[in-house]
């Protein structure tokens, strides 16, 4: 019977596939969680089961199944887990974040893998693209799904690793979006919130794909009881596309740091020109005024008051001094 989750709309099924495998590499078909023990107990088999966000009765019947330790079923039904790759006896348990695009925003999911020798279990929780297309991929080319689980677990790290580049791509176009704007006349409040945004997106995705490095590391060096020697160069390539997009994140990181210090400098040199054509015409205006100030103060005794040519040689100097102050100003770029 087929494990559904219970929501407002339709149920959600919880198991995505539960297929059996020949031992080179040709599809047996769908088969039920029952049958998995029934299935495994032929020398010759081995099975790919998909979960979605299972419940504790499901991930019971897996442990049941596979005989999974217990603090792995425990951090498969708790999400929010830090990547990470555990052995516990003849099997690993692997934590790997997830990203997708949704509604235009970046969101980020886990994938908790479980590998034996003769079985792989993916547990979705969170955004997360579904393995189907890994899946279609590894049967097509049954003389590789013939190595086992071990070529399907590179399968699917390989697709999760992909799925981050076309996501870096977009943070490229968007960062050159956003120095357009920075290095714009007008300052807009809305470039400062992208840009950091997107800084913190960046460091997400440098926390999701960082210690997807280390796992893939260890995947090419040990383990040699689960993985193959002849997939070991497959883990490899996948290592050399996460250290790409792990670089590719770091520049981008830097970029953006340089590009926020450039829209504040950019900011206070605004400011600072603002500043020095206030002062300059303060300086235009304090002249008249001090002269005027002076002639203003209604003393009988002030100099030129009894000269006919006196009002309009105050007139002229105050012109002159201003005209003067307006030269000097204009010539240092104040005005």
């Amino acid at each position: 019977m087929l494990a559904t989750r219970s929501t407002a709309a339709d149920p959600v099924p919880m198991v995505a596939n539960c297929v059996a495998y020949h031992v080179d590499g040709t599809r047996i078909g769908d088969i039920s969680l029952d049958e998995i023990s029934d299935v495994l107990a032929k020398p010759d088999t081995f099975v790919w089961v998909g979960l979605v966000e299972p419940d504790e009765d499901l991930l019971e019947k897996l442990q049941e199944e596979f005989c999974l330790h217990d603090l792995a079923i425990e951090d498969a039904h708790n999400a929010h887990q830090r990547p990470k790759i555990e052995a516990y006896g003849d099997s690993l348990f692997i934590v790997a974040q997830t990203a997708q695009v949704v509604s235009g925003s970046i969101e980020f999911g886990e994938t908790h893998i479980f590998l034996g020798k003769r079985y792989l279990v993916t547990v979705r929780h969170g955004a997360s693209l579904s393995y189907a297309p890994a899946r279609r991929s590894c049967e097509q080319s049954p003389d590789m799904l013939s190595f086992g689980s071990s070529y399907a677990l590179y399968s699917v790290l390989d697709f999760i690793v992909d799925n981050f580049m076309p996501i870096v791509r977009s943070f490229k176009e968007d960062l050159q979006e956003l120095e357009e704007d920075i290095f714009e006349d007008t300052f807009k409040r809305e470039t400062i919130r992208r840009l950091y945004n997107l800084k913190k997106e960046l460091v997400t995705l440098r926390l999701a794909i960082g210690p997807l490095q280390d796992i893939l590391n260890q995947l090419t060096r040990m383990f040699p009881g689960l993985i193959r020697d002849e997939v070991r160069p497959y883990f490899r390539d996948v290592y050399d596309h996460a250290a790409r997009i792990n670089e590719s994140t770091d520049t981008m990181r830097e970029m953006l740091t340089a590009a926020l210090s450039v829209n504040l400098s950019l900011v206070t040199v605004a400011q600072g020109e603002v500043v020095k054509r206030l002062a300059g015409w303060a300086a235009l205006l304090a002249a008249p005024t001090l002269l005027t100030s002076w002639y203003g103060m209604n003393f009988a005794h002030m100099p030129e008051l009894d000269k006919a040519w006196g009002y309009p040689a105050i007139i002229g100097f105050t012109a002159l001094v201003c005209g003067g102050l307006f030269w000097l100003l204009r010539r240092a770029k104040w005005l």
